[in-house]
């Protein structure tokens, strides 16, 4: 059963028309990722489907009592909400059924009102609550929060940064549970291993979701179907992003052959009517009105002006020998170390993605190469021939109030692979058409100001690219293109993103974050990193498990005259593999208790009881252990 049927729809901006009577169904518990350029309407879409604006023409039927949660990807709130208001906000019935729950209790227990009418009043709400996600609904908020590491939660949303706003709103959307979700660019500022749990989530979600999102990996483990929105249509998929991009290209290799035979019919025509033949018959008049729907259809048929950017990269002066040299670099704040020791070299030709939590310490790693915060301890040694160019992920180098053209440069002509071209041109080939250029730049949606970034970026005359976060926001034709030019750069990259993909595209080597100051440099891209992280994290288990064992083999064993096992000890020696196991299956139990944000929901009393029982496990578990090492002795 559909839980949307949207028939018809039309919707236009004055000349720029969007859709022309477009349909298309989404089904119970279908997941469905929606791709396009920037400004192709994929985000008008949704908010026309969360009825936050309404369409020009068309009808869109829903279920009967379905709710619809909507992310959008600039997240407002109410004006003087903290982080946990605006999280709850996201489900009013159930705040306010709680509420309502709690006086009327507080009314039973003071002995106040019709007993029998409060009691029959209370059961009602308790239905209600129930129906609406039960008394845990708390100790859930709490949990995602925490998943998605939004700490603090009374602070005012107006003082978060754009990746906190982000992550609050997902935590609150997630919270809602509507029977259809709608999220645009739902991992914009989340980091690789928080995706990847968002991934899980939405795999098994039971309503149905409706997603816009750059991230390719998260496409082809989420969707079974994909729509490309592009002027005026939409075009369905079956599959995530790869069988996409195998059915698109099959179709353009179809269109094409379609194409050239049209083209061929029509150059024939076009011979024939040049002759010029003297008498108009029927049959000849009928061809020239043939030749004339032949040039119709070709017209048609061509793409529009422009559909994707072209970026040239300005040619940056020869790297030398030393290119970058981080000697021994440390850095804190407030007492938490974000790097330790940390010592690398980066060498002509290199592309190295940096990596790590939200909060890790990357941007700072940045700016103390660049020379805009100091490091507490170490060197940076910065090559004479080399030129940095920077990409700023906070944007705020664009000044709202000027416009695009004034942003872009601060003259008018430029110099763009060795050719010297009017700044006007170098704006178009980043899709910034003439009218759109005299708009400020506050007026421009997220991708678009990340690649009027880009137009600045590739005028400057670099080797050494150092970019933060520069895929937030850009559309997949956008993200393929700079993929491109990034791996043909001919200079250094340094590169933040939490794009996968992209980084198994580019990067040649990483830089992990991985807590306690520790960063830690991996050749290859993103994948193999995870494969050489989970290989690494698997074999330090082993040891773990292994260490106590080797240190029974190894102790010293007493000569047989001194002291045999006695009967009781031989069966306390044969039991002691399962006691050491039920003991560290408890002390397992008891760390999952403690990572639990549910626990803290419980009050102090709680965590002291649960943490002196995990410390009581541990000293357990190590007792056992040497026990059985005392008892390996002897035997």
């Amino acid at each position: 059963m559909n839980v949307v049927n949207v028939q018809n729809l039309h919707k236009s901006f004055g000349p720029r028309v969007l859709f022309d009577g477009v349909s298309f169904a989404i089904d119970e518990g279908e997941k469905v990722g929606f791709i396009g350029v920037n400004g192709s309407g994929k985000s008008t879409l949704f908010r026309i489907i969360a009825g936050l604006e309404g369409p020009d023409e068309g009808t869109l039927a829903f279920q009967r009592g379905m709710r619809v949660g909507y992310l959008a990807q600039e997240p407002e709130f109410e004006p003087g909400a903290t982080i946990l208001s605006a999280v709850a906000g996201g489900t009013p019935e159930l705040n306010d059924a709680i509420g309502a729950y709690h006086a009327v209790s507080g009314q039973l227990a003071r002995g106040e009102g019709d007993a029998e009418r409060l009691l029959a009043r209370q059961g009602e709400l308790a239905g209600r609550i129930d129906a609406l996600g039960g008394w845990d609904y708390e100790h859930r908020m709490e949990a995602i929060l925490t998943r998605l590491q939004v700490d603090r939660w009374d602070r005012p949303v107006e003082g978060l940064s754009g990746g906190e706003r982000k992550r609050t709103a997902l935590a609150r959307v997630l919270l809602q549970e509507p029977e259809l979700l709608l999220m645009d660019e739902p991992t914009n500022h989340l980091d690789a291993d928080t995706t990847l749990w968002l991934e899980e989530r939405l795999r098994e979600y039971p309503g149905a979701v409706m997603l816009i999102t750059h991230d390719r990996y998260f496409l082809d483990r989420v969707v079974s179907r994909m729509i490309e929105v592009s002027p005026g249509e939409l075009t369905p998929f079956p599959g995530g992003y790869t069988e996409y991009l195998e059915a698109k290209a099959e179709r353009t290799a179809r269109l094409a052959v379609e194409e050239e035979k049209r083209s061929r019919l029509l150059e024939k025509e076009l011979a024939w009517v040049r002759r010029s033949p003297s008498a108009r018959t029927g049959k000849q008049q009928a061809r020239i009105n043939r030749l004339e729907d032949l040039q119709g259809e070709h017209r048609d048929k061509r793409l529009p002006t422009r559909t994707a950017v072209e970026i040239t990269a300005a040619e940056g002066p020869r790297l030398g020998r030393t290119v970058l040299n981080l000697h021994g670099i440390g850095k804190s704040f407030g007492g938490h170390t974000l790097i330790r020791d940390f010592s690398t070299i980066l060498q002509a030709g290199e592309r190295i993605g940096i990596i790590g939590p939200n909060g890790a310490g990357k941007t700072t790693l940045l700016k103390i190469i660049m020379g805009t915060e100091p490091p507490d301890a170490g060197e940076v040694e910065l090559g004479k021939n080399t030129h940095i160019a920077y990409f700023d992920q906070r944007r705020e180098e664009l000044d709202p109030e000027k416009s695009v053209y004034e942003a872009a440069a601060e003259q008018d002509w430029v110099t763009v692979g060795g050719e010297r071209i009017h700044l006007r041109s170098h704006l178009e080939t980043f899709l910034f058409p003439v009218p759109q250029q005299r708009q400020k730049v506050k007026s421009l949606s997220g991708g678009e100001k990340n690649r009027l970034l880009l137009a600045r970026l590739f005028l400057r005359e670099a080797n050494l690219l150092i970019l933060d976060e520069p895929t937030n926001d850009l559309d997949l034709v956008t993200l393929q293109v700079l993929e491109e030019v990034l791996s043909d750069y001919k200079g250094c990259v340094l590169l933040v993103t939490h794009d996968r993909f992209f980084l198994d595209k580019v990067a040649t080597g990483m830089i992990a974050f991985e807590g306690s100051g520790v960063l830690r440099r991996h050749a290859g891209g993103y994948d193999l990193y995870r494969r050489l992280r989970e290989q690494r994290e698997a074999e330090a288990a082993a040891a773990a498990v292994a260490a106590p064992r080797k240190q029974a083999a190894a102790a010293p064993k007493p000569a047989a005259a001194e002291r045999k096992l006695s009967y009781k000890e031989k069966r306390e020696l044969e039991g002691m593999e399962a006691a050491i196991m039920e003991a560290e299956a408890r002390k397992e139990e008891l760390q999952a208790r403690l990572a639990d944000p549910a626990l803290y929901a419980g009050g102090q009393d709680e965590v002291q009881r649960v943490t002196a029982e995990f410390r009581a496990a541990g000293d357990k578990v190590d007792a056992l252990y040497a026990r059985w090492a005392e008892l390996e002795a002897v035997l």
